[in-house]
């Protein structure tokens, strides 16, 4: 028989049940009316049984009458019939991540190793990188992989990329930019994010910091990739970076389809 507008969807068809604390009597109230017991699948003891009068039970509105006593050692339950329940919704926790078409990613990543910037060209992290490990820590899904400085996307879709950049020392009013690079033809680059710290003032050691972030939208894991960058105002600025913490670090985290 044909539908007008949209088919019925049940292929997540669920039911209202509720669960009795049993005792040595006939009579029950039920958490929801009914018009009588053919609405209600009566399990005791985890076998169904039959309604009607004359048989194990009947229903109306909130009563519900047994035929025979149950015991407080007995199990009953029963499930609604008549209240179907998100029949377009699947159940909470029935859908995992490897069920999905892609599943859901993030990773963090930082610099384990402090160096100083030798000129104030700009300049990219390329080395002693590392996915974070510390304890209390971690990553979700395919993480990114990493070759000199330049990120692989582990799957296509739209991405939030973000550039943590520490620096200290260097001198009085120096600064650096904090810089995002993509390729979408795994060659040239495009600089597509920048922020700049605030100006490295006083004697000792004068620390600063800056973020940076875009949305990457990867097309093609094999074109499409990221570095990060950055372009001090004088020589002598320092990038810090540890392996037991995030200082200067790098964000990644899938936000849907391309």
């Amino acid at each position: 028989m044909a539908y007008i507008g949209p088919e019925p969807y049940e292929a997540f068809t669920s039911y209202a049940t509720e669960t009795f604390t049993t005792s040595s009597t006939t009579s029950y109230t039920l958490a929801h009316s009914v018009a009588n017991e053919n609405e209600l699948a009566l399990f005791i003891n985890n076998v169904r049984q039959q309604p009607g009068s004359g048989k194990a039970y009947t229903a109306s509105g909130t009563a519900l009458t047994l035929s025979a006593a149950t015991a407080s050692t007995d199990t009953m339950y029963a499930i609604y019939l008549g209240r179907a329940l998100q029949t377009s919704v699947p159940h909470t926790n029935s859908i995992t991540d490897s069920m999905l078409a892609v599943a859901p990613a993030a990773s963090n990543w930082r610099l384990t190793t402090a160096y100083e910037v030798g000129s104030t060209s700009k300049s990219y992290h390329t080395s002693n990188l590392e996915q974070v490990d510390t304890g209390g820590q971690g990553t979700l899904g395919s993480s990114m992989s990493e070759s000199s400085g330049v990120f692989t996307f582990p799957s296509t879709g739209l991405w939030y990329v973000g550039h943590h950049l520490y620096v200290y020392d260097g001198a009085d009013y120096a600064y650096a930019y904090c810089e995002i690079d993509v390729t979408t033809d795994n060659s040239s680059y495009t600089e597509v994010a920048q922020m700049v710290t605030d100006g490295l003032m006083g004697s000792g050691s004068r620390e600063q910091s800056a973020y940076a972030s875009t949305i990457i939208d990867v097309t093609n894991t094999t074109n499409v990739k990221v570095k990060f960058g950055l372009t001090a105002s004088t020589t002598g600025v320092n990038v810090w970076g540890d392996s037991g913490r995030n200082a200067t670090s790098f964000m990644f985290i899938r936000l849907g389809d391309t």
